[in-house]
C-alpha cells in the first residue's frame, strides 16, 4: 500500500512521493541520561523497557498525514516531535513529524500503540545533504495546549539522538520510505493535549520547518 504525498523540497520545488513504508525508530537516544529519563517516563505509564536499542517499529504507510487535525479515541494519546527522513528518488531529505501515540495502548503493546494514531508531518523538506554536516545543531521544539494553556512541551538539539547514518546502517530506506528518528523527553512528563505545535530549527542556515495540528477526541465507548 502506498499513499502519494506532496512535499516541498526547499530550494527545489514540489515533489510527489508515494509513501509505501513508514518506520518509527524508538529508543534511539545517544545521551545515557536522557535515554534513561525517557525509559522512566514510559515506565511510569506501565510500558516495559525495550528488548534492544534502537527498535524499529513498522506502521501502516497511511498513518503519515499532512492534516492540520486528527481524530483519536479517548483521552490517552499524546504527540512527540521528531525529525523525519524521507527517501526521495534523488536522495534523502529531512522533515518534521509527530509520533502521536496512544499511551493507554502502549502499556499493552508499543507497536500497536503507534499504529493506532496518525503521524502528522510538515510539508517542507530539506535535502539531507544540506544539514548532514551540522545535524547535531538542529533543534526540536514542541508546544502543547493543555487545559487551554500553551506550554513548552519539548526542547533540545538532535545531538541527543542517533544521527541518520547510524539509523540507516541498521534499517535502510528505499525510495518511498519514511522514518521518524526518535524524540526528546517531554518537559513535565507525557500528557495529552488539544493542540500540538512543533518546529525543527536550523540555526546554521537560519531556517525552520513547522507544523501544528488539533487533536479531537472520539468517545471510547464499550
Amino acid at each position: 500500500m502506498s499513499d502519494t504525498m506532496r512535499f516541498t523540497l526547499v530550494g527545489h520545488g514540489a515533489v510527489d512521493v508515494a509513501i509505501h513504508q513508514l518506520i518509527i525508530a524508538g529508543w534511539s537516544g545517544r545521551d545515557p541520561d536522557a535515554f534513561a529519563h525517557h525509559i522512566a517516563e514510559l515506565a511510569a505509564l506501565g510500558v516495559s523497557p525495550p528488548s534492544e536499542t534502537p527498535l524499529f517499529y513498522r506502521v501502516g504507510a497511511d498513518r503519515l498525514t499532512q492534516a492540520s487535525s486528527i481524530q483519536v479515541v479517548g483521552s490517552g494519546t499524546s504527540g512527540e516531535a521528531e525529525a523525519l527522513l524521507v527517501a526521495l528518488p534523488g536522495g534523502l531529505a529531512v522533515g518534521l513529524a509527530s509520533d502521536h501515540t496512544d499511551r493507554d495502548a502502549e502499556a499493552h503493546s508499543v507497536a500497536l500503540s503507534k499504529q493506532l494514531c496518525p503521524k502528522p508531518a510538515a510539508q517542507d523538506l530539506w535535502p539531507l545533504s544540506d544539514v548532514a554536516g551540522h545535524w547535531d545543531a538542529l533543534t526540536l521544539h514542541a508546544w502543547a495546549t493543555i487545559a487551554g494553556e500553551r506550554v513548552l512541551y519539548q526542547e533540545g538539539t538532535l545531538a541527543g539522538l542517533l544521527p541518520p547514518d547510524a539509523l540507516l546502517k541498521l534499517c535502510s530506506l528505499a525510495p518511498g520510505g519514511a522514518m521518524l528518528c526518535g524524540t526528546l523527553p517531554a518537559l513535565g512528563g507525557i500528557r495529552p493535549a488539544s493542540r500540538f505545535e512543533m518546529e525543527l530549527a536550523d540555526p546554521v542556515l537560519g531556517r525552520s520547518i513547522t507544523h501544528s495540528y488539533e487533536i479531537a477526541e472520539l468517545p471510547a465507548v464499550t
